[in-house]
């Protein structure tokens, strides 16, 4: 098992993403994860002594080192029919770990869902990717809290939320499973380094504060404002602690699943070529994979100049970054 959130919490270990890996799952967890322009720090801790629980995690980088995908969902239920799900949320990371775009990728989530809603299986989820060349992160919030982010210049962290009007009476952005959306919405924000972004799962603003009333948004971001930033390997931790320490029983009736991520402002360097070589390998063994009735789709790349061409020229990466502004 994992620490209990709250109490003594060793080092996290420390994993270095290969090209096209995805990292994560729905196990316990305490690890920090590296890759091109991005350290990442994800605490997992399913409920009880299970080994499995309804959180499910997901890191993948991409074949040239400029993609990184990262996602966070809470799943309804618990065993077997979570832990197919995880697998299968592996399966769709990896089919979309060389696409910039990731509304596809969403899209397909929730048609898969949907298609379970006879079960009564559905999910809150945040999906964000980040470019690399442009130090740019997209996100989607499908009915999960609120992430937080953290401005490194202005040392102040606040809600990470669209400025979307929310006049309109469309249905946007629901839980997973829910609806058969035709799409759900995704929005821009440039990064720094030294910049932080939070995503959590609702056991931390479903805890009590002092006055026993429940944390929600505010009550959590007032927490998250407390705990000092100078060492984000070590912030997860002391953010736990800090709200086990606020009411006895905190974090202990569910699933607590914390990510943190930061850009580091060193860029992507130019892939060695033995990195060239394994990310060529493995392209070949996903088309071999994909021969056959029961082959398994290749993890084609969008096929747009940016992408196709970035991956050799690196300018041609900040088109995207342009078309996304236009």
């Amino acid at each position: 098992m994992g620490p209990r959130p709250g109490g003594p919490t060793p080092e996290a270990e420390s994993h270095l993403m290969q090209c096209m890996e995805v990292w994560g799952g729905n196990d316990v967890a305490q690890r920090a994860v590296g890759v091109p322009g991005l350290d990442a720090w994800v605490y997992s801790k399913p409920f009880g002594n299970s080994q499995g629980g309804g959180d499910v995690y997901y890191v993948s980088s991409c074949a040239t080192g400029r993609i990184v995908r990262l996602l966070l969902a809470d799943v309804s239920g618990h065993g077997q029919a979570v832990q197919n799900v995880a697998t299968e949320l592996r399966e769709l990371m990896r089919r979309s770990v060389n696409q910039i775009d990731q509304s596809q990728f969403v899209r397909i989530m929730n048609r898969q869902f949907v298609g379970m809603a006879s079960s009564g299986s559905f999910a809150t989820a945040v999906v964000s990717t980040f470019f690399g060349p442009t130090c740019r992160l997209t996100l989607c919030n499908a009915g999960h809290p609120q992430p937080m982010l953290y401005r490194a210049a202005k040392r102040q962290w606040s809600m990470l939320r669209t400025d979307r009007d929310s006049s309109s009476n469309e249905p946007v952005n629901l839980p997973l499973g829910v609806m058969d959306l035709a799409d759900y919405e995704n929005f821009d924000v440039p990064l720094q380094a030294g910049d932080l972004v939070l995503c959590y799962t609702d056991s931390l603003i479903e805890s009590h504060g002092s006055d026993g009333q429940m944390l929600g948004h505010e009550g959590l971001l007032d927490i998250v404002r407390g705990v000092p930033t100078d060492d984000p390997s070590t912030y997860i931790s002391r953010l736990l602690a800090a709200i086990a320490a606020k009411c006895d029983g905190n974090l202990t009736a569910d699933d607590v699943t914390v990510m943190l991520f930061q850009p580091t402002g060193k860029g992507r360097k130019r892939p060695t070529l033995r990195q060239q070589v394994v990310a060529s390998g493995k392209m070949l063994a996903a088309i071999a994979r994909s021969i056959g009735p029961n082959g398994k789709p290749v993890p084609w790349p969008d096929m747009k100049l940016p992408n196709i061409g970035g991956a050799v020229f690196a300018p041609l990466s900040r088109l995207w970054s342009s078309r996304n502004r236009a």
